[in-house]
């Protein structure tokens, strides 16, 4: 059996508005489902992190010392509280790497394995919140207040207030595999977002 998986990224430009923001701090929205959520084993090369990387958290990890809609140094796990690595930690390892000194790179995290793309659009996010009927499926999109793309919003919008948006980071794929239509769901959901956060793609 042949599974699917797409990694796409949105580098495009894409700037805010917000008036205090750091024009160094390069903040990637990042959402999808079991690759994108953090599914390789964190070894100890993976633990040490550059301070110039950073985590909006999404919500708060005890267990991790974190607390939502605060940054932290992008340490895995990224995403939720016992993920493991994803794409985006070395995307923004290798992003800090080559970029000078003075830039840093943020990532919001925002996904939840096995999910319908279409949890993460907004009008139709309900039909497709309990893909899983799996107690710990339900305690993700609950993780989420209920709405991986509200929440999305939610860190974006405040993330605005320190650095500048620049691009989106989605790996996404099983659960839509052979699917026309997941191109028009993406298309729905990215431009929601540019709505949403006042971006100009």
């Amino acid at each position: 059996m042949r599974v699917l998986t797409l990694s796409i990224l949105f580098c495009l430009g894409i700037y805010s508005h917000a008036q205090q923001a750091d024009p160094n701090f390069h903040v990637y929205l990042c959402f999808g489902q079991s690759n994108m959520e953090g599914s390789a084993t964190i070894e100890p090369q993976d633990t040490g992190v550059d301070k110039r990387f950073q985590l909006l958290a999404a919500y708060d990890c005890p267990n991790l010392g974190r607390k939502g809609a605060k940054w932290y140094a992008a340490t895995p796990p990224l995403c939720h509280c016992n993920t493991g690595l994803s794409p985006a930690d070395y995307f923004g390892r290798t992003m800090i790497a080559n970029l000078p000194d003075s830039i840093r790179v943020g990532v919001i995290h925002v996904a939840i394995g096995g999910s319908d793309i279409r949890l993460f659009d907004k009008d139709l996010y309900q039909d497709h919140d309990s893909t899983y009927p799996a107690r710990w499926f339900l305690d993700r999109v609950e993780a989420y207040g209920g709405s991986p793309y509200g929440r999305l919003m939610e860190l974006g919008k405040l993330a605005q207030q320190e650095g500048v948006i620049k691009g989106i980071l989605l790996h996404q794929g099983e659960t839509n595999t052979g699917d026309a239509k997941w191109p028009s769901y993406v298309k729905t959901i990215y431009n929601n977002m540019m709505s949403d956060l006042s971006l100009n793609p």
